[in-house]
């Protein structure tokens, strides 16, 4: 991990979720982070003296403590969602909202869980909305770590969400064909994203994009704590 670094304050939105669960516990593992700054919607099941939940709404954020880096995984699906305007006020919005926030806070190095395909001038909608918050942070930090994973694999039944009936499918077709998929359509577990991001977030400098395989080389550390989804 990154104990060599300055002590650090950083910030997490999304970490009820797959990936962002992940990124709290290796933040945990990393000593350098000095404070963790958790923003979600209800209390968490943490105790640990480094962490700090602030119960909020994200339509209306208060000012956040001053912090070195912030990392954004908040995420949902139309279907939860209920609507494409719904889905958009979630991951971009939302997402944006902590970000801009953030930085003001002094936040300089930022992670973001995003997704392989993102282009804001895609004529999916996902696609386009992933691409088009990506478009946004970027002038806002001087360092970006992007993370474009695939499928992503991982324990979602802990976290109460429904399997999408996609993944049912994807999941361990995708494991059986992963070998032959170009790098960044292979899936990866989200535990793997979760380290990648600890680990090139602090050190990053201008924009990093980091595909599945990228994610995956990364993020693989027998001594980090790997659970099996986002």
């Amino acid at each position: 991990m990154s104990d060599h670094l300055a002590p650090r304050k950083v910030l997490l939105a999304g970490a009820t979720g797959l990936v962002g669960r992940e990124i709290l516990r290796a933040l945990l593992t990393d000593q350098a982070v000095t404070e963790i700054h958790v923003l979600s919607r209800r209390a968490l099941d943490q105790s640990n003296p480094r962490v700090q939940v602030h119960i909020v709404d994200f339509a209306r954020l208060p000012s956040l403590p001053r912090v070195d880096e912030v990392y954004l995984a908040l995420g949902t699906t139309i279907r939860v969602a209920g609507s494409e305007q719904a889905f958009r006020a979630v991951d971009l919005e939302a997402n944006l909202a902590v970000a801009t926030l953030a930085a003001a806070a002094g936040a300089t190095r930022a992670g973001l869980v995003s997704a392989v395909g993102a282009d804001a001038q895609s004529r999916g909608f996902y696609n386009r909305v992933k691409g088009e918050l990506e478009a946004a942070l970027k002038p806002l930090f001087p360092a970006l770590v992007i993370a474009q994973p695939s499928l992503l694999l991982g324990d979602r039944s802990s976290l109460n969400q429904p399997l999408r009936w996609g993944e049912r499918i994807a999941a361990p077709i995708g494991r059986l064909v992963s070998p032959l998929l170009p790098g960044r359509y292979r899936p990866v577990a989200a535990a793997a994203v979760a380290v990648a991001m600890v680990r090139t977030v602090p050190a990053a400098r201008g924009v990093r994009v980091l595909s599945s395989d990228e994610l995956a080389m990364i993020g693989r550390d027998q001594d980090m704590p790997t659970s099996p989804t986002r």
